[in-house]
């Protein structure tokens, strides 16, 4: 099963919390994000070093300090989150090309080819951005066309 972290998910709670707040007064603080989230505030601080490593987010020092976002969540793809806080997106140890990864790597038949499942999963995450995620909308190439009803009766 390919599962995400439980910090990827609080990263994006986080990373959500932080865009509505935006224009809201004062930067955001770790224990102010914890309170308004559930998350615990270590766990908070934690993901908001890691979000800070990647970009993602900014922080002040001071009386006035906190974290504010670097974009709008709409130009964050999902995918981003990802990697700042799991590493890079592989579905199996041969993906990301480290060399031993794998006992059995000289003998497999199938190395190399998770790359083009790992592109196409990675080329999803990329397209769904954080803005899809508060909105709980689909992007349009995601979207599952509804059938239209037949015009003849069930048999």
């Amino acid at each position: 099963m390919l599962r995400l972290s439980k910090l990827t998910d609080y990263a994006v709670v986080v990373l959500v919390r932080l865009a509505r707040a935006e224009g809201a007064g004062p930067m955001q603080t770790s224990p102010g994000i914890a309170a308004a989230s559930g998350i615990p505030e270590p766990t908070v601080a934690k993901v908001l070093k890691l979000l800070a490593g990647a970009g993602l987010v900014v922080s002040q020092r001071g009386a006035r300090g906190g974290y504010r976002l670097t974009r709008p969540l709409a130009a964050v793809p999902v995918a981003e989150v990802i990697a700042a806080i799991d590493g890079p997106i592989a579905l199996a140890a041969c993906v990301d090309g480290a060399e031993g990864a794998c006992s059995t790597e000289t003998l497999c038949p199938v190395r190399g080819r998770w790359d083009p499942v790992n592109a196409a999963i990675e080329t999803a995450l990329h397209a769904i951005s954080l803005a899809d995620m508060e909105q709980a909308s689909i992007p349009p190439a995601f979207r599952v066309p509804v059938p239209a009803p037949s015009p003849w009766p069930a048999v």
